[in-house]
């Protein structure tokens, strides 16, 4: 049994027998395979709010006026922000399927022996630096849009503020969707990076003749 986060061994003639071209195509279609799936789990009702893994809580920063909040009989109020948060969410993720298979289309021969060959959720990292400015560009109007509905978005937004100028908390919580929308998508590469690691750790179970030959190159022997 290999320790936890150990590399897969590789034997370098089984992926130097691998075309660039049949790289490329497996990467693809693991990471569309991926996203896709993320997409579909994410993007429906209770797909964050639901999901105890997934749902997206008060930063740590806040959480102690949460708690004060609900002292004060402010329980409801607090529990309608949380769940104003889960679905904004909810309702940004389907816009991420189009940049995503956008993006795996772009994907270039270049790299993709390096790609193969890194770490278990190596091509989700280089799938996320090509796409994350993107898709938080696309998520931020969609999540202020929901949240703003619910009056303690903007009491967040002028707390949180504040601590941020004192640095209490990290800007990227100075305001609900900036939080809301880094949160979303950190979940989002998290699935897509579960999905290709089920597929690395197991390519003979993956459905696909081309799976099973890019990844089975790859596989501890």
């Amino acid at each position: 049994t290999k320790p936890a986060g150990e590399q897969p061994a590789t034997t370098s003639s089984s992926v130097d027998a691998l075309s660039s071209t049949e790289i490329n195509a497996g990467l693809k279609e693991a990471l569309t395979r991926g996203a896709d799936a993320a997409v579909a789990q994410l993007g429906q009702k209770d797909g964050f709010f639901g999901n105890a893994a997934m749902k997206i809580p008060l930063p740590p920063s806040l959480q102690k006026a949460e708690k004060a909040m609900r002292m004060l009989g402010m329980g409801k109020q607090a529990d309608e922000l949380v769940l104003s948060m889960n679905r904004a969410a909810e309702a940004a993720v389907p816009e991420a399927k189009t940049l995503l298979v956008d993006a795996v289309k772009e994907m270039t021969l270049e790299d993709a022996k390096g790609i193969l060959t890194g770490g278990k959720t190596s091509a989700t990292d280089f799938f996320r630096k090509k796409t994350e400015a993107k898709l938080t560009e696309r998520f931020q109007p969609i999540v202020k849009a929901t949240t703003d509905r619910v009056g303690l978005a903007q009491q967040y937004n002028q707390y949180a503020g504040m601590a941020a100028q004192f640095n209490l908390i990290d800007k990227s919580q100075s305001n609900v969707e900036q939080y809301v929308t880094q949160q979303s998508l950190d979940r989002l590469y998290t699935l897509i990076g579960e999905k290709e690691a089920a597929i690395r750790a197991n390519p003979l179970q993956a459905g696909s003749d081309l799976l099973k030959k890019v990844f089975g190159a790859v596989v501890g022997k």
